[in-house]
């Protein structure tokens, strides 16, 4: 099985004519961006992202079989490039790569563009399956980075089971970054350092530990 944190699979074996050029492909997903940003999903069209890229629609299908690929792989890039350096603790791990995915979404083509897969995947399997596998399953490398080294570092136990630890890791993921994408897109509330710390404390913690967790500003007067 292919490692769902390695990127787009290989062409198949035995495929004729030019390979496949990696400038290209950043064109025309960073095209893909731009477009739906201006346009919206509805009016999005695989025209537009060619005369936008400056390629030929037939170069976009011998790479994407349709728009909801396209947009969908446009986002992938953008997390793909989310990293966890060593900051020497976990909670530090923690609040590095929260801090850095609501960077992330604040960019407008990444708000954009994550918002319009999402609404679109309620009423389309196959687009809910390709964001599982092109975000949400490569993103939790992080998530087992992360947990590798809280580990090596004594901070966290090591599971033997593998399951186990496969469900642990899915939990967190879906903790974190389902925390975050609501107080960022769905609240639109600011995610700061503050409220970071207290959301790393609580997620350390948990609940029974609340009454250690960092006190919020006061308000002004």
């Amino acid at each position: 099985m292919r490692n769902p944190s390695s990127g787009p699979s290989p062409a198949p074996a035995g495929r004729t004519g030019r390979p496949r050029s990696a400038a290209a492909d950043a064109a025309i997903l960073a095209a893909t961006r731009d477009a739906l940003v201006e346009l919206g999903w509805s009016k999005l069209t695989m025209g537009d992202v060619s005369a936008r890229a400056g390629v030929a629609k037939t170069t976009l299908y011998r790479r994407w079989a349709g728009k909801n690929e396209l947009v969908v792989d446009a986002v992938a890039e953008l997390f793909d490039s989310l990293e966890l350096p060593d900051r020497g603790s976990l909670e530090a791990d923690i609040e590095y790569v929260v801090l850095r995915f609501a960077e992330l979404l604040r960019r407008p083509e990444a708000r954009t563009a994550l918002m319009a897969v999402v609404a679109e995947s309620t009423r389309d399997e196959a687009l809910r399956d390709r964001i599982r596998s092109a975000i949400v399953d490569r993103q939790k490398r992080l998530v087992v980075l992360g947990r590798e080294r809280a580990q090596a570092r004594g901070e966290l136990p090591y599971e033997e089971d593998a399951d186990l630890a496969g469900h642990t890791t899915d939990l967190i993921f879906d903790v974190i970054a389902g925390t975050v994408v609501h107080r960022a897109l769905v609240s639109s509330e600011p995610v700061d350092e503050m409220w970071v710390a207290t959301f790393t404390a609580l997620l350390m913690h948990g609940l029974l530990g609340a009454s250690g967790l960092p006190a919020a500003p006061a308000s002004p007067a």
